[in-house]
């Protein structure tokens, strides 16, 4: 089973393209999205490791391209990435619409 946002998140923001010379320090380190909120972690150009390292998941890894799907950001789970060489990412975030 593939974990992903919920089929009625819509997309609410998106940060700019990010390279492996300005990506922000805090997306390196280890971080969470708030309750509610998904990340799409998309691959524009180059490779991306994303790991996945929180107490409640087992750890895993994967090396995001432009060709694979995008990196799934659960609410609240702790992750990180890392640059592969020359890249160019961005993030998009999703949460479901209150009423």
């Amino acid at each position: 089973m593939r974990i992903g946002p919920p089929p009625d998140a819509v997309p609410y923001k998106r940060t700019p393209s990010f390279t492996e010379e300005n990506v922000p320090a805090g997306l390196l380190a280890d971080h969470d999205t708030k309750e509610g909120t998904w990340g799409l972690i998309v691959v524009e150009k180059g490779q991306l490791r994303y790991i996945v390292d929180d107490p409640r998941r087992p750890r895993s890894e994967r090396i995001l391209t432009p060709d694979t799907d995008p990196g799934v950001v659960e609410p609240t789970v702790r992750h990180r990435v890392a640059p592969l060489g020359v890249v160019r990412f961005h993030v998009e975030f999703l949460r479901i619409p209150t009423p």
